[in-house]
Protein backbone atom coordinates (compact mmCIF):
# COMPACT_ATOMS: atom_id res chain seq x y z
CA UNK A 1 0.00 0.00 0.00
CA UNK A 2 3.05 2.69 1.04
CA UNK A 3 4.45 1.83 -2.15
CA UNK A 4 1.39 2.45 -3.90
CA UNK A 5 1.31 5.77 -2.71
CA UNK A 6 4.71 6.50 -3.08
CA UNK A 7 4.45 6.02 -6.70
CA UNK A 8 1.69 8.19 -7.17
CA UNK A 9 2.75 10.71 -5.15
CA UNK A 10 6.01 10.98 -7.86
CA UNK A 11 3.66 10.30 -10.95
CA UNK A 12 2.10 13.55 -9.71
CA UNK A 13 5.02 15.62 -9.07
CA UNK A 14 6.39 14.82 -12.76
CA UNK A 15 3.03 15.72 -13.52
CA UNK A 16 2.50 18.97 -12.14
CA UNK A 17 6.50 20.06 -13.16
CA UNK A 18 5.25 19.43 -16.49
CA UNK A 19 1.97 21.59 -15.51
CA UNK A 20 4.42 24.35 -14.51
CA UNK A 21 6.63 24.20 -17.74
CA UNK A 22 3.06 24.78 -19.67
CA UNK A 23 1.44 27.34 -17.85
CA UNK A 24 4.60 29.10 -17.74
CA UNK A 25 5.20 29.29 -21.44
CA UNK A 26 1.95 30.10 -22.67
CA UNK A 27 1.44 32.91 -20.51
CA UNK A 28 5.38 34.72 -21.30
CA UNK A 29 4.43 33.34 -25.25
CA UNK A 30 1.59 36.32 -25.24
CA UNK A 31 2.25 39.26 -27.11
CA UNK A 32 1.94 42.90 -25.25
CA UNK A 33 3.61 43.86 -22.01
CA UNK A 34 1.67 43.44 -19.25
CA UNK A 35 3.15 46.63 -17.36
CA UNK A 36 1.94 49.08 -19.83
CA UNK A 37 -1.49 49.44 -18.15
CA UNK A 38 0.60 50.45 -14.91
CA UNK A 39 3.47 53.23 -16.30
CA UNK A 40 2.51 56.69 -16.60
CA UNK A 41 2.73 57.36 -20.52
CA UNK A 42 4.86 60.73 -19.78
CA UNK A 43 7.94 58.21 -18.37
CA UNK A 44 10.74 58.02 -21.14
CA UNK A 45 11.02 55.22 -23.29
CA UNK A 46 14.90 54.32 -21.55
CA UNK A 47 13.28 55.14 -18.00
CA UNK A 48 10.68 52.22 -18.62
CA UNK A 49 13.46 49.99 -20.22
CA UNK A 50 15.55 50.30 -17.48
CA UNK A 51 12.94 49.46 -15.04
CA UNK A 52 11.52 46.33 -16.76
CA UNK A 53 15.41 45.22 -17.39
CA UNK A 54 15.90 45.70 -13.08
CA UNK A 55 12.89 43.36 -12.76
CA UNK A 56 13.91 40.65 -15.60
CA UNK A 57 11.72 41.44 -18.25
CA UNK A 58 14.19 41.15 -21.18
CA UNK A 59 15.17 37.81 -19.69
CA UNK A 60 15.46 34.82 -21.50
CA UNK A 61 12.03 32.70 -20.85
CA UNK A 62 14.29 29.73 -19.23
CA UNK A 63 15.92 32.25 -17.11
CA UNK A 64 12.73 33.19 -15.95
CA UNK A 65 10.94 30.10 -15.35
CA UNK A 66 14.09 29.28 -13.24
CA UNK A 67 13.47 32.57 -11.02
CA UNK A 68 9.74 31.86 -10.73
CA UNK A 69 9.60 28.26 -9.92
CA UNK A 70 12.30 28.82 -7.50
CA UNK A 71 10.36 31.52 -5.69
CA UNK A 72 7.04 29.46 -6.15
CA UNK A 73 8.53 26.26 -4.23
CA UNK A 74 9.34 28.79 -1.48
CA UNK A 75 5.71 29.34 -1.30
CA UNK A 76 6.26 33.09 -3.05
CA UNK A 77 3.95 33.58 -6.46
CA UNK A 78 5.23 36.51 -7.17
CA UNK A 79 3.40 40.57 -6.84
CA UNK A 80 0.62 40.91 -8.76
CA UNK A 81 0.47 43.87 -11.14
CA UNK A 82 -3.54 44.78 -10.83
CA UNK A 83 -3.69 44.43 -7.05
CA UNK A 84 -0.39 45.16 -5.99
CA UNK A 85 -0.51 42.58 -3.24
CA UNK A 86 1.47 39.43 -2.50
CA UNK A 87 -0.45 36.64 -5.16
CA UNK A 88 -0.57 34.00 -2.65
CA UNK A 89 -2.25 36.40 -0.43
CA UNK A 90 -5.16 37.41 -2.59
CA UNK A 91 -5.73 33.85 -3.71
CA UNK A 92 -5.82 32.27 -0.26
CA UNK A 93 -8.46 34.63 0.49
CA UNK A 94 -10.87 34.32 -2.62
CA UNK A 95 -9.71 30.43 -2.13
CA UNK A 96 -11.19 30.11 1.47
CA UNK A 97 -14.47 32.22 -0.42
CA UNK A 98 -15.05 29.39 -2.54
CA UNK A 99 -13.99 26.25 -0.08
CA UNK A 100 -17.22 27.89 2.05
CA UNK A 101 -19.72 27.59 -1.27
CA UNK A 102 -17.69 24.46 -2.64
CA UNK A 103 -18.55 22.69 0.47
CA UNK A 104 -21.87 23.32 1.51
CA UNK A 105 -22.99 22.82 -2.27
CA UNK A 106 -20.93 19.62 -2.37
CA UNK A 107 -22.48 18.11 1.03
CA UNK A 108 -26.18 19.10 -0.63
CA UNK A 109 -25.24 17.82 -3.82
CA UNK A 110 -24.06 13.78 -2.18
CA UNK A 111 -26.64 13.98 0.09
CA UNK A 112 -29.23 14.24 -2.47
CA UNK A 113 -27.59 12.69 -5.40
CA UNK A 114 -26.32 9.47 -3.98
CA UNK A 115 -29.60 8.55 -2.41
CA UNK A 116 -31.96 9.79 -5.45
CA UNK A 117 -29.54 7.32 -7.90
CA UNK A 118 -29.05 4.07 -5.37
CA UNK A 119 -33.23 4.43 -4.93
CA UNK A 120 -33.60 5.38 -9.00
CA UNK A 121 -31.52 2.08 -9.46
CA UNK A 122 -33.37 -0.01 -7.35
CA UNK A 123 -36.64 0.83 -9.09
CA UNK A 124 -35.64 0.58 -12.49
CA UNK A 125 -38.01 1.18 -15.62
CA UNK A 126 -40.31 2.37 -12.55
CA UNK A 127 -42.21 5.99 -13.22
CA UNK A 128 -39.84 6.84 -10.03
CA UNK A 129 -36.72 6.47 -12.08
CA UNK A 130 -38.32 7.64 -15.55
CA UNK A 131 -38.90 11.12 -13.10
CA UNK A 132 -35.31 11.37 -12.06
CA UNK A 133 -33.60 10.46 -15.48
CA UNK A 134 -36.01 13.38 -17.01
CA UNK A 135 -34.63 15.52 -13.98
CA UNK A 136 -31.44 14.81 -14.32
CA UNK A 137 -31.17 15.50 -18.13
CA UNK A 138 -32.43 18.84 -17.82
CA UNK A 139 -30.07 19.95 -14.70
CA UNK A 140 -27.69 18.91 -17.08
CA UNK A 141 -28.90 21.56 -19.86
CA UNK A 142 -29.83 24.38 -17.85
CA UNK A 143 -26.60 26.59 -18.10
CA UNK A 144 -25.59 27.81 -14.60
CA UNK A 145 -26.24 31.40 -15.36
CA UNK A 146 -29.62 30.94 -16.59
CA UNK A 147 -30.72 28.92 -13.53
CA UNK A 148 -29.06 31.34 -11.20
CA UNK A 149 -30.73 34.18 -12.75
CA UNK A 150 -34.36 32.54 -11.99
CA UNK A 151 -33.20 31.99 -8.60
CA UNK A 152 -32.47 35.67 -8.21
CA UNK A 153 -35.97 36.95 -9.77
CA UNK A 154 -37.86 34.13 -7.27
CA UNK A 155 -36.34 34.21 -4.34
CA UNK A 156 -34.87 37.93 -4.48
CA UNK A 157 -37.60 39.94 -6.11
CA UNK A 158 -40.64 37.82 -5.69
CA UNK A 159 -40.27 36.50 -2.69
CA UNK A 160 -37.53 38.65 -1.33
CA UNK A 161 -36.21 35.52 0.57
CA UNK A 162 -32.76 35.52 0.11
CA UNK A 163 -30.12 38.10 -1.03
CA UNK A 164 -28.92 38.29 -4.91
CA UNK A 165 -25.64 39.07 -4.14
CA UNK A 166 -22.47 39.07 -2.57
CA UNK A 167 -21.00 37.35 0.60
CA UNK A 168 -22.39 39.90 3.38
CA UNK A 169 -24.85 42.31 3.48
CA UNK A 170 -24.14 46.04 2.95
CA UNK A 171 -23.76 48.37 5.51
CA UNK A 172 -23.59 45.78 8.58
CA UNK A 173 -20.52 44.94 10.98
CA UNK A 174 -22.00 41.19 12.12
CA UNK A 175 -19.78 39.45 14.54
CA UNK A 176 -20.00 36.10 16.20
CA UNK A 177 -23.44 33.74 15.01
CA UNK A 178 -25.33 36.62 13.61
CA UNK A 179 -21.95 37.22 11.36
CA UNK A 180 -22.28 33.22 10.25
CA UNK A 181 -25.99 33.11 9.97
CA UNK A 182 -25.75 36.32 7.36
CA UNK A 183 -23.23 34.56 5.21
CA UNK A 184 -25.42 31.30 5.22
CA UNK A 185 -28.31 33.54 4.05
CA UNK A 186 -26.29 34.66 0.96
CA UNK A 187 -24.83 30.99 0.29
CA UNK A 188 -28.13 29.80 0.05
CA UNK A 189 -28.59 30.63 -3.58
CA UNK A 190 -25.60 30.19 -5.39
CA UNK A 191 -24.80 27.01 -3.02
CA UNK A 192 -28.36 25.69 -5.07
CA UNK A 193 -27.42 26.18 -8.28
CA UNK A 194 -23.84 24.71 -7.59
CA UNK A 195 -25.58 21.48 -6.01
CA UNK A 196 -27.83 21.02 -9.21
CA UNK A 197 -25.12 20.85 -11.45
CA UNK A 198 -23.43 18.48 -9.34
CA UNK A 199 -26.10 16.40 -7.63
CA UNK A 200 -27.19 14.99 -11.51
CA UNK A 201 -24.17 13.83 -11.96
CA UNK A 202 -23.82 11.97 -8.68
CA UNK A 203 -27.53 10.29 -9.72
CA UNK A 204 -26.79 9.25 -12.97
CA UNK A 205 -22.98 7.43 -12.00
CA UNK A 206 -24.72 5.93 -8.64
CA UNK A 207 -27.84 4.75 -10.68
CA UNK A 208 -25.41 3.54 -13.30
CA UNK A 209 -22.99 1.63 -10.75
CA UNK A 210 -25.98 0.35 -8.81
CA UNK A 211 -27.70 -1.04 -11.66
CA UNK A 212 -24.40 -2.78 -12.73
CA UNK A 213 -23.39 -4.59 -8.76
CA UNK A 214 -27.61 -5.24 -8.29
CA UNK A 215 -27.29 -8.05 -10.77
CA UNK A 216 -24.23 -9.66 -9.42
CA UNK A 217 -24.14 -12.99 -8.04
CA UNK A 218 -23.24 -12.19 -4.91
CA UNK A 219 -26.35 -9.77 -4.10
CA UNK A 220 -28.24 -13.49 -5.42
CA UNK A 221 -25.96 -14.93 -2.72
CA UNK A 222 -26.94 -12.92 0.21
CA UNK A 223 -30.30 -12.93 -0.31
CA UNK A 224 -30.33 -16.40 -0.43
CA UNK A 225 -28.18 -16.80 3.24
CA UNK A 226 -31.39 -15.02 4.81
CA UNK A 227 -30.21 -11.19 4.16
CA UNK A 228 -33.17 -8.95 3.23
CA UNK A 229 -33.00 -6.81 -0.30
CA UNK A 230 -32.31 -3.73 1.65
CA UNK A 231 -29.57 -5.07 3.93
CA UNK A 232 -27.91 -7.29 0.56
CA UNK A 233 -27.55 -3.83 -1.17
CA UNK A 234 -26.58 -1.57 0.99
CA UNK A 235 -24.04 -3.35 3.03
CA UNK A 236 -22.66 -5.48 -0.27
CA UNK A 237 -23.79 -3.69 -3.46
CA UNK A 238 -23.01 -0.29 -2.08
CA UNK A 239 -19.87 -1.00 -1.20
CA UNK A 240 -19.05 -2.53 -4.97
CA UNK A 241 -20.49 0.59 -6.20
CA UNK A 242 -18.20 3.24 -4.46
CA UNK A 243 -15.84 3.44 -7.07
CA UNK A 244 -17.20 5.14 -9.45
CA UNK A 245 -18.99 7.54 -6.96
CA UNK A 246 -15.11 8.16 -5.62
CA UNK A 247 -14.20 9.15 -8.68
CA UNK A 248 -17.46 12.12 -9.31
CA UNK A 249 -16.90 13.23 -5.73
CA UNK A 250 -13.20 14.12 -6.45
CA UNK A 251 -13.27 15.18 -9.65
CA UNK A 252 -16.36 17.48 -8.02
CA UNK A 253 -13.63 19.07 -5.95
CA UNK A 254 -11.50 20.73 -8.73
CA UNK A 255 -14.38 21.87 -10.75
CA UNK A 256 -15.83 23.95 -7.47
CA UNK A 257 -12.94 26.11 -7.49
CA UNK A 258 -12.47 25.79 -11.56
CA UNK A 259 -15.45 25.57 -12.47
CA UNK A 260 -17.41 27.61 -10.39
CA UNK A 261 -17.08 31.30 -12.65
CA UNK A 262 -20.25 31.67 -13.70
CA UNK A 263 -22.36 31.00 -10.55
CA UNK A 264 -19.98 33.44 -8.57
CA UNK A 265 -20.01 35.81 -11.46
CA UNK A 266 -24.01 36.17 -11.40
CA UNK A 267 -24.14 36.20 -7.44
CA UNK A 268 -20.73 38.48 -7.21
CA UNK A 269 -19.23 35.61 -4.69
CA UNK A 270 -15.75 36.84 -4.40
CA UNK A 271 -14.09 33.26 -5.00
CA UNK A 272 -11.24 32.10 -7.13
CA UNK A 273 -13.57 31.83 -10.08
CA UNK A 274 -14.27 35.66 -9.93
CA UNK A 275 -10.55 36.31 -9.41
CA UNK A 276 -9.45 33.89 -12.62
CA UNK A 277 -12.02 36.13 -14.62
CA UNK A 278 -10.68 39.60 -13.10
CA UNK A 279 -7.16 38.30 -13.66
CA UNK A 280 -7.47 37.61 -17.06
CA UNK A 281 -9.04 40.65 -17.78
CA UNK A 282 -6.49 43.26 -16.31
CA UNK A 283 -3.54 40.50 -17.73
CA UNK A 284 -1.93 40.15 -14.57
CA UNK A 285 0.63 37.70 -15.13
CA UNK A 286 1.39 36.52 -12.05
CA UNK A 287 -1.56 36.03 -10.39
CA UNK A 288 -2.89 34.52 -13.49
CA UNK A 289 -0.18 31.70 -12.93
CA UNK A 290 -0.71 31.61 -9.16
CA UNK A 291 -4.48 30.60 -9.83
CA UNK A 292 -3.81 27.52 -12.45
CA UNK A 293 -0.85 26.48 -10.34
CA UNK A 294 -2.89 26.28 -7.45
CA UNK A 295 -6.01 24.80 -9.10
CA UNK A 296 -3.52 22.00 -10.88
CA UNK A 297 -2.44 21.31 -7.16
CA UNK A 298 -5.90 20.88 -5.94
CA UNK A 299 -6.78 18.88 -9.50
CA UNK A 300 -3.47 16.45 -8.80
CA UNK A 301 -4.50 16.09 -5.23
CA UNK A 302 -7.89 15.29 -6.01
CA UNK A 303 -6.76 12.41 -8.27
CA UNK A 304 -4.20 11.64 -5.58
CA UNK A 305 -7.08 11.13 -2.78
CA UNK A 306 -9.29 9.01 -5.55
CA UNK A 307 -6.44 7.08 -6.22
CA UNK A 308 -5.63 5.86 -2.37
CA UNK A 309 -9.47 5.27 -1.77
CA UNK A 310 -9.52 2.67 -4.40
CA UNK A 311 -6.98 1.13 -3.45
CA UNK A 312 -8.76 1.28 0.24
CA UNK A 313 -11.93 -0.18 -1.10
CA UNK A 314 -11.04 -2.65 -3.52
CA UNK A 315 -6.93 -3.91 -2.49
CA UNK A 316 -6.74 -5.84 -5.79
CA UNK A 317 -5.91 -2.42 -7.03
CA UNK A 318 -2.05 -1.79 -7.58
CA UNK A 319 0.32 -1.10 -9.88
CA UNK A 320 2.70 -3.91 -11.22
CA UNK A 321 6.00 -3.18 -11.43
Amino acid sequence: MLKYIIKRILIAIIVLFGISVIIFAMIHLQPGNPYSAMVDPSVPPEVLKEMLEKIGYYDPIYLKYFKWISRALQGDLGYSIYYGKPVLGIISGRMINTAILGAFALFISMIVGIVVGVFSAIKKNTVFDYVITVLSFIGVSIPAFFFGLILIKVFTFDFKIFPSSGMSTLGTNYTGIVAVLDTLKHMILPSIVLALLQCTAFIRYTRSAMIDVLDKEYITTARSKGLSKTKAIFKHGFINALIPIITVICLQIPFLFSGALLTETVFVWPGIGRLSYEAVLNRDYSLIMGILMILSIIILLSNLIADILYAVIDPRIRYER
